[in-house]
């Protein structure tokens, strides 16, 4: 057994050895062990680049004596010969300190690399490392670079629990679209921001999903984090490892690099917001970002919702800022999380009462949706969307759920599945002239 699957194992029953002979500070320490970086690569994560049918980002992380990170990549074979045609790319690389933020931090070496002219539509076969010390070897694909059908998963706030129960929702997520272009992290990835352990456990949850699925993630309010010690302060800043462990593109508002950026399929547009600072200057960028946009259709994701699905919680600078141009450019999908509970529905031209739930003809703006895959959990609120005139068409609270959608010519289809795989909410948005007729 390797040290890395032993100390997840002492992690995982980690309740257990409480009640033995085992100090809670002997527990906390084998789990410090457990997060720490070595000289072996580990964190192993794929970001979607701005043209995904042609570039990677691939990034990973180690301990911090490792100064040289490279990436070894190939087109995949049936066969183990397909090494040999590997081409070798130097990673960049980050030194982080998390001990900065929090004591029982670690300072660890970051590596990146983006590589570009790829072939559209091909498997590639790749590992990171360096001369000694290597990972195995991970496969993706390469987008399409037509208008083909594409599918992807998304999540909200796995946040709490990670390991020990987000860990199935990624993982049923995985098994019902394997095939996935991609996938989305609407925020609160852990609950600190800066802790080394809490990434950990994201990592170790998601596996090897993580490095052959191209991540898109935004920050949610729990990236952003004090660095003083304090509850409350004003000098919370975004998660220390999120620059150096992502690879999101840089084209986005100036100061938002990797937490604001825009990614482009032949026929979709995906455009992440920070919905945590710069909402003012975000929606000018926005605004010029949709301006020139080809694509048929475009999907937002960001972290507070512009309707709230839980009780004591609303963004009206969102709303305000955000909404009217959702609207006026005709955004398809709001893919949001941050409340703990589901809520899904829109503004509808005609709204009207059909099978007990509540939809319309014709759809202004983007079909809105909140969702949680983590463990902790919120009541859900089934009133402040119709005094902005959305509506509700359906709810759900304590609840760990992943959604599937998928895209095809005129076509959008939307599932959303419990942690056990059982379909939970569906709907499809048919395109025509540049409104998106809602059916059930």
């Amino acid at each position: 057994m390797s040290k890395k699957i032993f100390f997840a194992s002492i992690f995982v029953f980690s309740v257990l050895l409480s009640n033995s002979q085992t100090t809670k500070r002997e527990i906390n320490e084998i789990i410090k062990e457990w997060a720490s970086p070595t000289k072996f690569p580990d964190h192993v994560v794929i970001s979607a680049t701005e043209d995904p049918s042609t570039s990677i980002a691939i990034n990973w992380r180690t301990e911090a004596d490792n100064k040289v990170g490279f990436v070894e990549l190939a087109l995949a074979g049936p066969g183990p010969y397909f090494k040999k045609n590997s081409k070798k790319y130097k990673a960049e690389r980050t030194v982080v300190d998390s001990q900065e933020a929090y004591d029982n931090g670690f300072k660890a070496s970051y590596f990146e690399v983006q590589i570009d002219q790829l072939i559209p539509n091909k498997i590639y076969a790749y590992r990171v490392g360096n001369f000694h010390f290597k990972s195995e070897w991970h496969h993706f694909k390469t987008a399409n670079n037509q208008p083909i059908p594409i599918s992807f998963l998304y999540v909200g706030d796995a946040q709490n629990y990670i390991l020990e129960l987000w860990s199935r929702v990624i993982r049923n997520a995985y098994k019902t679209a394997p095939d996935a272009d991609f996938f989305i992290h609407a925020g609160d990835l852990v609950d600190k921001g800066h802790e080394d352990i809490d990434w950990n456990e994201w990592f170790a949850a998601g596996s090897f999903i993580h490095s052959e699925i191209p991540t898109i993630a935004v920050p949610g309010n729990h990236e952003y984090r004090y660095l003083d010690g304090s509850i409350y302060s004003q000098n919370e800043v975004l998660s220390v490892q999120w620059n150096a462990q992502f690879g999101f593109p840089k084209n986005g508002p100036k100061g938002l690099e990797k937490t604001c950026y825009y990614i482009d399929y032949p026929d979709l547009k995906i455009i992440a917001l920070n919905s945590n600072v710069a909402i003012k200057s975000q929606a000018k960028w926005l605004r010029e970002i949709l301006k020139s946009n080809d694509k048929k259709w475009i999907v937002v994701t960001y972290h507070h919702p512009v309707f709230s699905a839980s009780t004591g919680r609303d963004n009206s600078e969102i709303r305000s800022l955000w909404q009217p141009i959702f609207e006026e450019y005709n955004i398809d999908l709001a893919l949001q999380g941050h409340d703990h509970s589901y809520a899904r529905g829109a503004i509808y031209e005609k709204p009207v009462v059909v099978k007990n739930e509540n939809h319309g003809d014709n759809i202004i703006g983007p079909v809105y949706v909140v969702s949680v895959s983590g463990g902790k959990m919120y009541s859900v609120n089934k009133s402040g969307w119709d005094e902005y005139g959305a509506t509700q068409s359906k709810t759900g609270e304590r609840i760990q759920l992943f959604q599937h959608i998928s895209i095809d010519g005129d076509l959008l289809k939307y599932r959303s599945f419990t942690a056990t795989g059982k379909l939970f909410d569906r709907f499809e948005l048919l395109k025509q002239n540049g409104k998106n007729q809602y059916i059930d």
